[in-house]
């Protein structure tokens, strides 16, 4: 069941969200943060969006740049196996850095959340969105890639593991990308009205608009009648039934 967050108007313009995203990737999500409701959401600074590359946080040798083999922040798995691993460092460096970027607050929404992206992870629903939202004002997430990244990590920092879902992709960018639009969304202001939640209320899987009637290739598609009643009781009824 939906976990509604109830906030006062007080609490509207104080409510900023920052992510704090681990990626070797952070171009990956430049189109989708420019557009639409979270491009606005940015614009208007009711959420941030930081970007950390473990390959900015290898040590530089003094007078001179790194070499192609000293970017590389990859190596073979112990213990034999396909694929390459991300090396320790770099990714937890990245974390520390966004750590202290981290804004401490005091009440309700304090500190950060570190979101370790793993197909066998805690699955994430609107749920634990709300809650995230409602108690943390900064939300790390470490994007895998690869074969993965060296498991001490975990062990360095206190993460939980979250999953979007029962399958596997290339990296952690996509879940990444879903887990920024979702929680965005419980930030109020991000929406312009928070009645916009589907979570919140009855959404029906069925939704018209004007025209009323159309025709398309002889045959005429009509809105169902009960959404043109006026009556409130009913329309809810047919949304619980459309819900079921």
């Amino acid at each position: 069941m939906y976990c509604a967050v109830h906030l006062l108007p007080s609490d509207y313009n104080r409510l900023i969200m920052t992510f704090h995203i681990i990626s070797l990737f952070p171009s990956a999500f430049d189109s989708y943060l420019g557009e639409s409701i979270l491009k606005r959401a940015i614009e208007d600074k009711k959420i941030n969006i930081k970007f950390y590359n473990p390959r900015d946080f290898i040590p530089k040798p003094r007078g001179r740049g790194l070499t192609y083999s000293e970017k590389r922040i990859d190596g073979r798995p112990y213990g034999g196996g396909p694929g390459m691993v991300i090396e320790v460092l770099p990714v937890a460096r990245a974390v520390e850095h966004a750590l202290k970027n981290s804004k401490s607050k005091k009440g309700a929404r304090a500190g950060a959340k570190i979101i370790w992206l793993s197909p066998g992870g805690k699955l994430f629903t609107n749920n634990y969105a709300a809650k995230v939202a409602a108690k943390y004002s900064d939300v790390i997430i470490v994007c895998g890639r690869y074969e993965g990244i060296d498991a001490r990590v975990r062990k360095i920092f206190k993460v939980e593991e979250v999953s979007v879902g029962p399958f596997v992709l290339t990296g952690g960018e996509l879940p990444a990308m879903i887990i920024v639009d979702v929680m965005a969304r419980q930030v109020p202001g991000v929406l312009g009205d928070m009645l916009s939640l589907e979570e919140s209320r009855t959404a029906s899987p069925e939704v018209y608009t004007r025209p009323e009637v159309v025709e398309y290739k002889g045959k005429k598609y009509k809105v169902p009648k009960v959404l043109l009643s006026g009556d409130h009781n009913k329309i809810e009824e047919w949304r619980q039934r459309k819900n079921k």
